[in-house]
């Protein structure tokens, strides 16, 4: 009996250097297959991506998503579960209820610490070393109603040296990401089945 694929798309607004080291894990997969960009902003890198990858692009507006999440037209392109990748807006109720542990996040730092509205990207890491922590690290969290809050599924650290900058600091935290993400993604998708 042939296995059911499973359709995954990918929440980003920035870059995309997650979604395109995800794209590239999955990119032969039989199991799993990466069928969707959702992105807000029209210029994001992201967009080149998708393009270059030949990937359908969900572009989407603020008060519409905060009113539907967009779920009818995630279930018409089939979709299973979805992945925050540098996706900076707020998770609707709407759409944590349709996807109910099927919408997963990383977050640059080591949740609960560090989390919550307006934190993402450097201003963590800034935080971190403000802090004077020893390390920091990544969380791979389910996404649920409030930012940076539901189940933490996976978690790796590295050290802050007392020399970190914020772009150092990042660097190491992107190198974490790169490594664990789409590796996550595949270990829950198969346990799933």
């Amino acid at each position: 009996m042939k296995q059911e694929i499973k359709h995954v798309a990918i929440f980003a607004s920035g870059t995309g250097s997650n979604a395109q080291k995800i794209i590239d894990h999955f990119k032969y997969s039989e199991k799993i297959k990466i069928s969707l960009i959702v992105c807000n902003k029209a210029g994001a890198g992201v967009l080149k991506i998708a393009a270059n990858e030949n990937m359908p692009v969900l572009l989407i507006e603020k008060q519409w998503f905060r009113l539907t999440g967009y779920v009818s037209e995630l279930k018409k392109q089939h979709i299973d579960f979805i992945v925050l990748a540098g996706f900076l807006w707020k998770i609707p109720p709407v759409l944590t209820e349709a996807f109910e542990n099927r919408i997963i996040n990383i977050h640059p730092a080591l949740l609960p610490d560090y989390g919550g509205k307006g934190m993402y990207g450097s201003a963590v890491h800034a935080a971190v070393l403000a802090a004077k922590e020893k390390q920091s690290g990544i969380t791979i969290h389910f996404v649920d109603e409030k930012y940076d809050h539901g189940k933490i599924i996976f978690q790796s650290t590295c050290p802050v040296d007392e020399n970190d900058t914020v772009e150092s600091l990042s660097k190491k935290i992107h190198e974490l990401e790169h490594r664990f993400y789409a590796k996550q993604i595949e270990k829950l998708l198969e346990a799933g089945e």
